[in-house]
């Protein structure tokens, strides 16, 4: 699993002109999903996200977490982020999971987030044309992948 992790103010995700997902301070979760995934993947980057130390203290240290703040979580499926631009000019998503395997593997991802941050996890709908808005913090955001645990 690859994952785009952005400190946000706000953020709202959109289907059709109708807001889906929207959360306050918090983060903003892109995710793509790969066959070779499994429930580990699912564990260890969500535990990852909810205990990563990203907003700022009393002294202005970043040293808090979003669970820390009390803050939310907003999901949005991305399977371009596994794009590989290293032949040609179009990108080719062929690393990206096909949505049988890929839906089951974010719908888990996404209930797993819940539990760990200890409530809902807003999202966007799998596979749909969406419009996210968000005011990224800091600006802040951090790129993490579940087969590169660096």
């Amino acid at each position: 699993m690859r994952a785009v992790i952005q400190r946000v103010t706000h953020a709202t995700v959109s289907i059709g002109g109708q807001i889906k997902g929207q959360i306050a301070r918090g983060l903003l979760v892109l995710i793509a999903v790969e066959d070779a995934d499994t429930a580990e993947d699912i564990e260890w980057l969500s535990g990852k996200i909810v205990r990563l130390r990203i907003f700022p203290d009393d002294e202005g240290l970043m040293n808090l977490s979003v669970q820390d703040i009390g803050g939310a979580l907003l999901l949005i499926s991305q399977f371009t982020l596994f794009a590989s631009t290293k032949k040609g000019n179009r990108p080719s998503y062929t690393r990206s999971a096909r949505p049988e395997i890929a839906l089951p593997l974010y719908e888990a991802f996404k209930s797993r987030l819940s539990l760990d941050l200890g409530k809902q996890t807003q999202s966007g709908q799998f596979g749909a044309d969406m419009q996210v808005t968000l005011l990224n913090d800091g600006p802040v955001t951090i790129v993490m992948d579940s087969k590169a645990r660096e």
